[in-house]
């Protein structure tokens, strides 16, 4: 009949619509979680930032492992200033398509593998076998749980990129 001929179109249509609705709820719950992580991240690290800078008050610390400690004290605050950045910049990916995406991604992925950086190398600073072995394991164990959590993070960052750039692929007429 020559209804069911109109009807086709418009059950094509409504099928790509809801398709592409699906995709757009699968693209924010992506980036909600890639947000999600990036604030524990973020939480984790201010609260080791806050230990570490406890820590360095203590009387009778040895040289070389009283310097260690304000060089993590150093690497914690870049890494919670690239992850604060992270989670703003996170936000306009959500915004934004095609360049301007790409642009915020780029620096998502970047501040975050900085800030990853940054505390492998804190946790480096104790490699020394000669330091106090209760600070360095206390301070150790923190930033190695920080770090797991931030590689978590750009995980879901770096997916949430690739899939978005994806599917922006497949939208292009």
């Amino acid at each position: 009949t020559s209804s069911g001929h109109h009807a086709e179109p418009l059950s094509i249509l409504l099928c790509v619509f809801s398709v592409c609705q699906v995709m757009q709820t699968l693209q924010q719950s992506q980036r909600q979680l890639a947000q999600a992580a990036l604030s524990v991240s973020l939480a984790r690290a201010q609260s080791t930032s806050a230990f570490v800078s406890r820590i360095a008050k203590t009387t009778g610390l040895n040289p070389r492992v009283y310097q260690a400690v304000q060089d993590c004290i150093d690497n914690m605050a870049y890494s919670v200033d690239q992850l604060n950045q992270s989670v703003q910049e996170l936000g306009y990916m959500g915004r934004g398509n095609g360049q301007d995406f790409m642009w915020h991604a780029s620096n998502v992925q970047t501040w975050v593998s900085a800030a990853l950086t940054d505390e492998n190398t804190c946790v480096n600073g104790f490699a020394d076998k000669a330091m106090d072995g209760n600070v360095k394991a206390a301070i150790k164990s923190r930033v190695i749980s920080v770090a797991q959590v931030t590689s978590n993070a750009l995980a879901l960052v770096n997916r949430f990129a690739t899939r978005h750039r994806a599917g922006a692929a497949h939208n292009i007429p």
